[in-house]
């Protein structure tokens, strides 16, 4: 039997509060944070919680999904946060943006979260796209995606960080190189 768990502690809630504001819809930030897993084992004097087994985070309209969610707390009270798949698998996220009929995917051996630098780090065969109105508009991949929640910029990098493996005969090109479509947006219309 699976065990659910709801948790509203602070650690944990201000960890996503912080990984809301990638794309979010502002109402997130005020939604109970749900997380879904096999197994929680928590160190309170090491400020760390971790989820394994089928891990499901809901927070309004974010969804992440992975194996393993391991949460920590530094001294001056920032956040960090690591998501990570079951082997041979991505990680997920998914959230509604705030403009109208959007949604952002993200795909990743690793999705971590730096509460101190307010930064969201795909890692390893990592991939991101953009909806609107259900239908696939924009889709980037590399191995590196950073997003920087305080600017709204981001970067890829094709080069696989050191830390996340991604297989034997990886050093191929087509796995080193940034890949992007992108479709062009309509004006919107003036209004008399």
């Amino acid at each position: 039997m699976r065990l659910t768990l709801v948790i509203r502690s602070f650690l944990i809630y201000s960890l996503l509060w912080g990984v809301c504001s990638l794309h979010a819809e502002k109402a997130d930030r005020d939604k109970p944070l749900k997380i879904e897993s096999d197994k929680l084992d928590y160190d309170d004097l090491q400020q760390l919680s971790i989820f394994t087994g089928k891990v499901n985070l809901t927070k309004g309209t974010i969804d992440m999904r992975g194996d393993r969610l391991e949460v920590k707390q530094d001294p001056d009270g920032y956040q960090f946060g690591v998501l990570t798949p079951i082997v041979g698998a991505r990680a997920t996220y998914r959230q509604k943006r705030d403009i109208q009929n959007e949604t952002v995917e993200g795909l990743a051996q690793r999705i971590e979260y730096d509460g101190r630098e307010d930064k969201v780090y795909l890692m390893g065969s990592a991939e991101i796209r953009r909806y609107r109105n259900g239908v696939l508009s924009d889709e980037m991949s590399g191995q590196r995606i950073v997003y920087e929640n305080l600017t709204d910029r981001f970067s890829i990098d094709g080069k696989p960080p050191s830390s996340v493996s991604t297989g034997a005969g990886s050093s191929s090109s087509s796995k080193s190189r940034v890949r992007a479509v992108l479709s062009p947006q309509k004006p919107l219309e003036s209004k008399p």
